[in-house]
């Protein structure tokens, strides 16, 4: 349930002039020209200029977390903010930031050691303001989600002006005319959060933000609308420039579509490449397109229908126009696929003209546009992934057969073997290895293109098709005959543990038999495909898969009584939504309930997220319980974690107890001559 506005006293306040339009354009006289477009500089101001003299550009569009933050910002931040401000921060170093994030540091400590810092922590943005750090081309930008609203307002009310530097906002729009191509520049600052759409926080008229960060509000997008009707012309190049992604945000994507935008440049997704794409070549038809604006749209009428009498009572006129050109923009969905009829024509081919990027940090990379000739091209730069670790890798080697250093194979086979090229050990679980047919070895190393009547082995050797066959009956039989003689000393050994007496000689050595191998090669499989422990009065199976994930200890459990998706469940938590870090669902099979695991990235957030329990999801009461770890990812409805019996026994423990063996759940104990002196042994 999205929340209402919370200060209704300071909901969006009417401007001196309303709609006035801050426009100017910049006229490059060279040719051609370069335009970097970079984002989340995170106060690090020089990167700007750092940047600009390696891709030569003449201009720079920022999309967001540009670093608006000066002394007395410090004061209004809150802790939480704080901490991911000096988490993320390009200026603190790699010793600093394990100082500042240790937990037994406070917050007010942090606070008196940025202040004391000789050199800025948080951001250079007071060197820029001082003409210490000076801007060397032109720089657009808007806000991102980390910002101090109460200096953006020093800029909208004139008291702040810095050379080279221009903040696109809803009001203000500038025109490039470069390279044969007037680009018109629009912006929306601020992150997209749903349930904030009408709260203003601290900030005065359309802009948004409070405690060191801002948003993006409805009335903000309403006097973009406004704004880009106003200096509409045919004869522009139209870019719009958002911190929020329009491939993921449905309400943006339909923004972009309504304003006629060429070309949309966006960030916060923090990915380690930057990303190309328009959405006719990710969405398989225009219904596709239609669904991702529909979801959009009703993510939105669900906020406005809860906060729909609040906002009405306290805006003005002029907030109502704005107010009534978003509600224009959430309902002119393009219309159902069909003949190109009607005002919405345009619109069904313009979802496939409009290209979208979505940048990385400028720590990561970077996009260039390079014009001239009034054709615009990119070159997209990203730092990447590091694999350079793989190359360290142990190999996995192939595992040897049993008395394969002390007994010899026939000819044939010898010959067979030198064919085979060495492949990875099989993985997994003993099911999926033993479901490998006996002669998969051989069918998987024969060419590409055999010749039907002399095929090539991998080391160029010669072999007819008699002699082929040959060695693999005689493989299968020497494997059968092994597997034989492994079953014989696997009953044997059974025999044994029923006998009570101290272990014969002949018993150790055959429990020795099936201890592993040394850790330079695999174990050797049992006749029943598992690994066999050393039995030392346990008689226990090794665990063959692998080891259970440590679960987060910030994590909350919920049982879902509706299907919901991540989205939703991240949306539930609200403000405390930032501080997730993973959503696991389970669907749940048959008679099993769906439920979730929500992991934070500390013990205030997962308190924070606790604080919904028992509110509705959906209409529906969900309880919101602090996750345990009790052996297994999630609990059972059938009373116990991840069996399927019925109570703690059932027939899987009584074949155990059958075979001789010791369940690791069953509570069996045995002395040391191998009987059971925990319960008699059942015999059906």
């Amino acid at each position: 349930m999205s929340r209402p506005v919370s200060r209704p006293a300071t909901t969006p306040l009417p401007r001196t002039v309303p709609f006035s339009v801050n426009t100017q354009t910049k006229v490059f006289e060279s040719g051609a020209g370069r335009i970097l477009c970079i984002a989340d500089v995170r106060g690090r101001i020089n990167t700007i200029n750092e940047l600009v003299e390696e891709a030569k550009a003449d201009v720079v569009i920022h999309t967001g977390d540009f670093g608006f933050f000066e002394n007395s910002s410090l004061e209004r931040i809150n802790d939480r903010t704080l901490r991911h401000l000096v988490q993320y921060s390009p200026l603190v170093s790699g010793a600093q930031r394990t100082s500042f994030l240790s937990p037994d540091v406070s917050p007010a400590s942090i606070r008196n050691a940025i202040t004391s810092s000789p050199t800025p922590i948080l951001s250079e943005f007071s060197l820029l303001l001082s003409r210490n750090i000076k801007l060397a081309v032109p720089v657009y930008t808007i806000w991102g989600a980390c910002e101090d609203v109460a200096v953006l307002e020093k800029f909208r009310t004139g008291q702040y002006e810095i050379p080279n530097l221009s903040i696109i906002d809803e009001a203000t729009t500038r025109c490039l005319d470069i390279g044969g191509v007037k680009l018109r520049l629009l912006g929306l600052g601020g992150a997209f959060v749903s349930h904030k759409m009408f709260d203003n926080g601290e900030g005065h008229a359309t802009i948004a933000g409070a405690a060191g960060t801002t948003w993006t509000t409805a009335l903000q997008i309403g006097e973009l609308v406004d704004t880009a009707q106003r200096v509409y012309d045919p004869t522009e190049t139209r870019v719009l420039i958002t911190h929020a992604s329009t491939g993921k945000e449905g309400l943006l994507a339909q923004l972009a579509l309504i304003l006629k935008i060429d070309l949309t440049i966006s960030a916060s997704l923090h990915f380690r490449y930057a990303s190309s794409y328009n959405e006719f070549s990710v969405q398989p038809n225009l219904e596709g397109f239609r669904h991702k604006l529909l979801a959009g749209k009703e993510a939105f009428e669900k906020v406005w229908e809860n906060v729909k009498p609040q906002v009405e009572a306290v805006i003005d006129e002029n907030q109502r126009l704005l107010l009534d050109k978003v509600l224009a923009v959430v309902e002119r969905i393009p219309s159902n696929p069909g003949p190109a009829v009607g005002p919405t024509s345009g619109e069904d081919a313009a979802w496939k003209n409009c290209w979208n990027w979505n940048l990385c940090d400028a720590a990561n990379g970077s996009l260039v546009l390079d014009i001239r000739n009034g054709r615009v091209s990119a070159e997209l730069k990203s730092q990447g992934f590091n694999y350079s670790y793989r190359r360290t890798a142990t190999p996995t080697t192939t595992a040897p057969t049993p008395q394969s250093t002390t007994s010899a194979l026939p000819q044939q086979q010898q010959q067979l073997s030198q064919t085979k090229a060495l492949t990875p050990a099989p993985t997994g679980p003993p099911s999926v290895r033993n479901a490998t047919p006996v002669n998969a070895e051989v069918a998987s190393t024969s060419p590409v293109n055999p010749s039907p009547s002399q095929p090539e082995s991998v080391n160029g050797s010669k072999m007819n098709g008699a002699a082929i066959f040959e060695s693999t009956r005689d493989r299968q039989q020497a494997r059968k005959q092994q597997k034989k003689e492994r079953e014989k000393e696997r009953r044997k050994d059974e025999k044994d543990r029923e006998t009570p007496g101290k272990d014969t000689p002949e018993k150790k050595d055959s429990l020795m038999s099936h201890q592993p191998r040394p850790s330079t090669s695999s174990s050797v499989p049992s006749g029943d495909g598992e690994l066999i422990s050393p039995a030392e009065g346990t008689g226990g199976r090794t665990p063959t898969g692998p080891p259970r994930r440590q679960r987060n200890p910030w994590t909350l459990f919920m049982k879902l009584p509706i299907p919901v998706n991540e989205n939703e469940l991240r949306e539930f938590f609200q403000d405390a939504k930032d501080g997730i870090t993973n959503v696991k669902i389970t669907q749940g099979g048959f008679g099993r309930s769906r439920v979730a695991f929500i992991e934070f990235g500390d013990e205030e957030a997962m308190k924070a997220g606790l604080n919904k329990h028992a509110e509705k999801l959906k209409d529906q009461l969900v309880n919101v319980t602090i996750a345990d770890d009790r052996g297994g990812d999630r609990p059972s409805d059938r009373g116990g974690f991840g069996g399927r019996g019925r109570g703690r026994g059932g027939f899987a423990q009584r074949a155990v107890a059958q075979a001789g063996l010791v369940g690791r759940h069953t509570g069996a104990r045995r002395n040391e001559n191998g009987e059971n002196v925990n319960r008699p042994t059942e015999s059906s």
